[in-house]
């Protein structure tokens, strides 16, 4: 089950808000720009489907999301726990950053943990399967998939050199949980 978990920047052991509905994180999200939805597949589909199969399943919503905001390509990223890679692809994402466009991922498969800075708090948003999650451009936020990711998302983009990460060199990651895959939730 998806939850968000909002913290004081200085407090990362004690969060102020807890949400678990859809309704309850679309809430406290919406004060900060970041638009959280989920959506439901026009068909059956699992990790290890082609990209073309997993898109089909959202098309409605892809082509909705499109229309709105402008995206130019869409695409399908997988990770598996077997990648022989994940630790690489983990630790690249886990420090503070922002995009110069948005960051749009829709999960159909899996989890990971965007956990977002904003104004001396910190939104702590674990993103499971049928979760979209829009983070604006210039918001700073860091990524964790887990010492063993799985997932599968459709990640969308306005330009193609848009998801450059810039680096603000805070410690500020390193003060808060990581997502460990199965974890128990509070």
């Amino acid at each position: 089950m998806s939850r968000l978990r909002i913290f004081e920047e200085d407090h990362p052991d004690q969060p102020v808000v807890v949400a678990r509905t859809l309704e309850e994180i679309a809430r406290e999200l919406a004060p900060i720009n970041v638009q959280f939805e989920r959506w439901e597949a026009s068909q059956p589909v699992q990790a290890g489907d082609s990209p073309e199969t997993v898109m089909a399943a959202y098309k409605a919503d892809i082509d909705r999301l499109v229309s709105e905001r402008g995206f130019k390509t869409v695409d399908v990223v997988s990770i598996a726990p077997d990648n022989p890679n994940r630790a690489e692809m983990r630790k690249k994402f886990l420090d503070e950053h922002f995009h110069k466009e948005d960051e749009v991922r829709f999960f159909v498969d899996g989890s990971g943990l965007f956990t977002l800075h904003v104004d001396g708090r910190v939104y702590e948003m674990l993103c499971e399967s049928g979760d979209l999650i829009a983070v604006p451009d210039g918001m700073t936020h860091w990524f964790d998939m887990g010492p063993e990711p799985r997932f599968v998302a459709i990640r969308f983009f306005t330009e193609p050199d848009g998801w450059v990460g810039h680096f603000t060199g805070t410690d500020i990651a390193q003060k808060f949980p990581r997502y460990e895959t199965g974890q128990a939730r509070e």
